[in-house]
């Protein structure tokens, strides 16, 4: 954080009058709300301390309760701002608030400082005793202590003068500052799902072409049977230990010829299912490199449970988290069947209309689904059934309408249709 954008900061926060409200939303970040209405967020990670506005609504991922929150809510929340200044003219933040309590007003300082290592939120007295802190550092860590109760020490300012410029409107500046933020943090995570997508990829395509060629192994099945066959022809014709012999090889070369077979067979589904599923992972590279938020590409890519341990099997399926419900996708045709026989009656079940695709299943309990979750469960359907985008009809009703015939073809009746484009 530069000097001159922090006097600025300062400057503009000197002609509010109160804090509405305030409260951590990430790890290293607060958001300050103040009687316009209007928030400033000082993320205070170590090294890369910024503070910027944005016009997005937050989407609330973790609730903190620490005695850091608690303490910053109970002594700012609704607190009067009395005076806001750069202490000592370094780069460090106080805004001195008071606050009524009970029984007094109590006057409370809030000391951001934009300082590299020493980057931290410290909640202070007007005696600058430290009440709390986003980093508690022990004598054991730094010579400068930043514990409860201990008086907080004035940090040694740089022993050169720093760079003077002018920003002509805080807030424009402020709000292109979360735009290249949020913009570098996309491409950013973009690459970093992409690299893991085609790390996937690469290893079913080593899988693939590790494969035994199906219609070699189909002719050789062919191959051992003629030969057998031949052998067995021909016994009559023999007699002792050649015939014995003869028998013996013409059952080594049935029992091979059956392997050969069954071999060719499995090998075709695993080579269908791996090819379906290669599939899939090039169709959400398609959609990584499309998505506009970092929450829609968190969508498809949902964290696992804290408690799922790395020996747990995972689930057959790709699943998704939309509202509180859960959207299952088949990514091939295993994964398929696999749904429409572990699916509940009550649960509902989306296939692209009159053309091959993935079966999507949405857990349920009731007799109906929310329209934005049937929307978004037709999308996910389309998405991956198909290289293109375009507009497309996809066929859903409840599971217990739908009936399987063989593997993962299946008739269903009654049904509704929902139009999607993508």
């Amino acid at each position: 954080m530069k000097y001159y954008i922090l006097r600025k900061i300062t400057e503009y926060i000197s002609e509010l009058k109160t804090i509405n409200h305030i409260k951590r939303i990430e790890n290293n970040t607060i958001k300050i709300e103040f009687n316009d209405r209007k928030a400033l967020y000082f993320d205070m990670t170590k090294g890369n301390a910024t503070v910027f506005m944005k016009h997005e609504r937050d989407i609330v991922k973790k609730i903190f309760n620490a005695p850091f929150d608690i303490v910053l809510q109970k002594r700012f929340n609704n607190a009067k701002i009395d005076k806001v200044f750069l202490r000592d003219d370094d780069k460090v933040l106080n805004i001195v608030c008071k606050s009524k309590s009970s029984y007094k007003e109590q006057t409370t300082i809030l000391q951001l400082e934009f300082t590299g290592k020493n980057t931290n939120i410290i909640i202070l007295e007007s005696n600058d005793i430290v009440l709390e802190a986003l980093r508690h550092i022990d004598e054991w860590t730094s010579t400068r202590i930043v514990k409860v109760g201990h008086k907080l020490e004035a940090l040694t300012k740089p022993n050169f003068n720093f760079e003077i410029r002018d920003i002509e409107n805080i807030e424009e500046y402020l709000y292109d500052v979360y735009e290249q933020r949020i913009s570098k943090e996309l491409a950013n995570i973009k690459n970093q799902k992409i690299n893991q997508l085609n790390k996937q990829i690469k290893k079913i395509k080593k899988i693939l072409d590790n494969l035994e060629d199906t219609e070699a192994l189909e002719k050789k099945a062919i191959a051992l049977n003629t030969e057998a066959t031949e052998l067995v022809g021909n016994l009559y014709q023999q007699s002792g230990y050649e015939k014995n012999l003869n028998i013996k090889k013409s059952n080594d070369l049935f029992r091979d010829s059956k392997k050969a077979k069954a071999k060719a067979k499995n090998q075709y589904i695993e080579q269908k299912n791996l090819s379906q599923k290669l599939d899939f992972f090039n169709r959400l590279v398609s959609t990584v490199k499309d998505c506009q938020t970092i929450d829609e590409i968190e969508f498809y890519f949902p964290k696992k449970e804290k408690n799922q341990t790395k020996t747990k099997k995972l689930a057959p399926y790709q699943s998704f988290f939309i509202d509180g419900y859960k959207i299952m996708l088949g990514r091939d045709e295993r994964e398929n069947i696999y749904l429409l026989e572990h699916s509940k009656a009550s649960d509902f079940w989306f296939h692209l209309q009159g053309i091959a695709s993935s079966h999507v299943i949405v857990s349920n309990t009731k007799k109906t689904i929310p329209q934005n979750i049937i929307e978004e469960a037709a999308k996910i359907c389309a998405k991956f059934s198909l290289d293109s985008g375009g507009t497309f009809s996809v066929d859903y009703t409840q599971r217990r309408n739908v009936k399987i015939q063989t593997k993962a073809n299946v008739l269903y009746n009654p049904y509704s249709t929902i139009v999607v484009k993508i």
